[in-house]
């Protein structure tokens, strides 16, 4: 599936093809911090074309992953898995319709209480989270 999003500025789009209609909720306390909830993603693989690269700024968040954000306007544009060249995107951020669905859920042992999905969903702690990405599956 093919894909086009830009931010609320106009200054970065970005073209993107996905596989899966699966989207991601991440509860960690840095997506939070981030976005002031959970991030709701799709992964995008390497398969991201951005236009307007020069607005695009990248906060390396840790060691193995960078946030990246128009300078411009603010908007969040990717989270990016530096070891895998993986691209996140918040599925808000495309034009892709509304046929997405809620699959699964990451760092479900840092979702606060205050908020519940209720989609059936694969959860994984944060644990379960890194052990899956050192097994390389």
């Amino acid at each position: 599936m093919k894909s086009k999003g830009q931010c609320l500025c106009g200054s970065v789009t970005l073209k993107v093809e996905y596989a899966s209609n699966e989207v991601a909720a991440c509860h960690c306390s840095m997506c939070r911090n981030w976005s002031g909830g959970p991030m709701l993603a799709i992964d995008c693989a390497d398969s991201v074309e951005i236009s307007g690269e020069s607005h695009v700024v990248r906060y390396q968040s840790s060691d193995w992953a960078e946030r990246g954000f128009c300078g411009k306007c603010g908007t969040h544009l990717f989270y990016f898995l530096v070891p895998n060249n993986q691209y996140h995107l918040p599925v808000g951020l495309l034009n892709s319709g509304d046929n997405h669905k809620l699959t699964h859920q990451i760092f479900i042992d840092e979702k606060p209480e205050y908020y519940e999905f209720k989609n059936e969903t694969q959860n994984m702690t944060g644990a379960e989270v890194f052990a899956h990405f050192e097994s390389g599956e």
